[in-house]
């Protein structure tokens, strides 16, 4: 996913974007609405706009994304009254983080707005993905195949697996699949998820399908 963050504070910005890439998002940067516009495309995935531009206010700029965009929209802002936030969502904000904020609850809420956001693509999602050698996995029928033969996985050991099979060769964090199979920002489960790894790897053998990232996560060797 790629988010585009409109933020003219170059501190707030960097923190921001270094805590998102650490969660295994792409990013762009935008300090002011013009630019913001420039950047916006179509592989942009989410904004994350504050309201205090420079160079124009952020519910006009809300406005001008909305009209070229059904891009998923969240607001991050110090502003906290309440016709603030009535003017954010009319101008065709999806949701709106008040300042100071804690980032895994913004990263939650980005999740939550771009879920919301997806229907529409669910036809082009692969329904079968190949991973290394004669592995194959088929996220529809949720199996697991090394050859003709399906291995037998638990629906979490399943869970982990389509995780990293919809973002096949890109490292995926241990936080982010834990937040995605366990539903929690706990990093108590990273254990847990080590374990759940090492009965995947057992049960398709020799097939070295999941490879570890040290000090990020996992990735899926495609291929």
């Amino acid at each position: 996913m790629r988010i585009l963050i409109v933020e003219d504070d170059d501190r707030v910005a960097s923190a921001l974007d270094a805590f998102l890439q650490r969660s295994g998002y792409a990013t762009q940067r935008a300090a002011d609405g013009a630019e913001a516009l420039a950047l916006l495309d179509a592989q942009t995935e989410a904004v994350l706009l504050d309201l205090g531009l420079p160079d124009v206010g952020g519910i006009d700029l809300c406005r001008r994304i909305r009209a070229r965009s059904e891009v998923p929209i969240v607001v991050v802002t110090a502003r906290s009254q309440v016709i603030e936030r009535i003017r954010g969502l009319r101008a065709g904000a999806d949701d709106f983080v008040i300042k100071p904020y804690d980032v895994h609850e913004l990263l939650a809420r980005i999740e939550a707005v771009t879920r919301r956001a997806r229907p529409a693509q669910v036809e082009a999602e692969p329904v079968v993905v190949t991973a290394t050698g004669d592995v194959r996995i088929d996220l529809v029928a949720r199996r697991l195949l090394v050859g003709d033969e399906i291995i037998d996985l638990t629906p979490k050991e399943f869970d982990i697996v389509a995780v990293l099979a919809r973002h096949p060769g890109v490292a995926v964090p241990k936080d982010r699949l834990i937040r995605e199979v366990w539903n929690t920002d706990w990093r108590g489960f990273t254990h847990s998820l080590e374990v759940h790894v090492g009965a995947i790897r057992r049960k398709a053998g020799e097939r070295r399908f999941i490879k570890t990232v040290r000090g990020v996560g996992y990735r899926l060797v495609s291929g």
